[in-house]
Parts: structure tokens; sequence; C-alpha cells
């Protein structure tokens, strides 16, 4: 199923609106790459004066009031116009497998710094974020993630991470989905990196159900090291959610194969 960048924001599954590209097709044509130099250029600029403009009163009004659906509204927003600048589209496979009016753990592979607002927008109207906690040093964005219920994670400091770990797990509790890339960071082959435990130990601490996501096509907008943003159509698909209830710390290790296993078979 499919959806232009401008449906509503209930939607979940989009139609590939912009053109398609790879990295090859763009390597040997340098007039496409100066086009997509400008249009992500533009891009960078539009949405950094939509944030800075659309933030301040965004998160007064949640301060002031004690709400925050509006921040995911503009959220959302900001993501489609940065994604329709670029020429980027995507479309969702097995939407069926999203649980409706349930916390869950979206735990997806990571191929480019397109991954995290294409998944935000695709998966769940109000999706919280584990983030690395480097994005703090964006003060602005720092704020607005804070109100928006995300979580920085700081893998450098153990103390610091399990502390995140926990209130993750408390704010699922609470009904909060969350994304994970438990990879850490972006991969730059096919091949997944290794898993990281902290994303399945709050699952399990939560008791919440896991929701596998393979993404393919991100690495082809943007490779690892580069600034520019390719027009290309993104596949995401979505397997069925494995549940944790009952689920212990000491079967976290098994929980995460199947996980990986899941993931891997979708991108195969």
């Amino acid at each position: 199923m499919e959806c232009p960048a401008s449906a509503g924001l209930g939607a979940f599954d989009h139609e590939p609106a912009g053109p398609k590209g790879s990295a090859g097709f763009f390597a040997y044509d340098p007039i496409r790459v100066l086009i997509a130099a400008i249009r992500s250029f533009a891009t960078y600029v539009v949405v950094s004066l939509y944030v800075l403009i659309v933030a301040p009163p965004g998160m007064l009004i949640a301060y002031a009031f004690g709400a925050k659906n509006h921040l995911y509204v503009l959220g959302h927003i900001g993501v489609r116009l940065g994604l329709a600048m670029v020429g980027i589209s995507y479309r969702v496979i097995g939407s069926e497998n999203l649980p409706r009016g349930r916390a869950a753990v979206y735990c997806a592979n990571h191929e480019s710094n397109v991954d995290p607002p294409i998944l935000f927008d695709a998966l769940h109207p109000r999706m919280h974020i584990l983030y690395k906690a480097e994005l703090e040093a964006i003060p602005v964005l720092e704020r607005a993630f804070r109100f928006g219920g995300f979580i920085p994670i700081d893998r450098r400091n153990k103390e610091a991470a399990l502390r995140s770990i926990e209130a993750a797990a408390s704010s699922i509790r609470a009904g909060n989905s969350f994304l994970i890339f438990p990879e850490g960071t972006r991969s730059r082959t096919k091949e997944m990196l290794p898993f990281k435990k902290g994303g399945f130990i709050m699952a399990i601490k939560a008791q919440a159900p896991i929701v596998p996501v393979a993404v393919h096509g991100g690495r082809a907008a943007m490779q690892k090291g580069s600034k520019i943003i390719r027009p290309v159509s993104v596949t995401i698909r979505v397997a069925p959610p494995i549940e944790t209830a009952g689920v212990t710390l000491a079967d976290r290790d098994q929980l995460i194969e199947k996980v990986r296993q899941t993931i891997q078979q979708m991108i195969a």
C-alpha cells in the first residue's frame, strides 16, 4: 500500500512518490550528483529553519499545558517536508504486523542517517526513540527530544546507559513505543553489525513485544561519511511481533538471535 508524503499522519503504508536511485546510478552521472547536492543543501536549510521556527512555541505549549501530542504532529510534518525536498519515498510491507494500540519495541537494521526519520514517520504516529547522547550537542533538538519523551543513551558510560534503559522500560510500561537500532551505528556493508543488548533488556524489563523491521534502500540515499542525500525509494518490511512475556534477562541472547535472524531473512 502506498501514500504520498502529504498524506494524513495516521497513514502507515506509503507508495513511492519520488524518483528511484542507487549509488551506482549517481556515481556515473555528475549532473544528478550536483542536483542532489543542491537539493540536500536546500533541505538542510529549510528543515533547520522549520525546527527553529516551530520548536520553541511547540515546546512552550508542551511546558505550559503538559501536552505533547502536537510535538509529534510537528515532527511528522518536518520529516515529510525533508523527505519530499530530497525526493525520498518509502513503502511499508507487512503493515498488518504493526501492533496497533499496544506499546512495543521496534527493532531495525541501520543503513544510513535517513533511517530514523523514515521509520519515525512510517511505523507509529507517536514513536519514541532511544537516541545517541551525542545528539544532545544540538540544544533545540535536545530539548524537543526531551519534551517528546525520547531518551538519550550514552554507551560510553555504563551506569548512565543502565539508567536510560530503566527509564525507557518505565516509559514502555506507561504505553509508549520505542524505536531502537541495536547495531549502534550504520553498517558500511550489507552485513549487519553485532547487536547490542540494551534495547532487548529494555523490552524484557517492560515485557513488551519486539517488532523486527528491515530497511532496504537507505544506504543508496546517504552513504556513511557523505552529506549528500539522493532521491531513492526505501522499502520497509515488518515482521510479526516477537513476544517477551515470560522471557527473562537470562534468555536475552536467544531473543537477540531470534530477532536478528528474522531481520536478516527479510533483508535477504
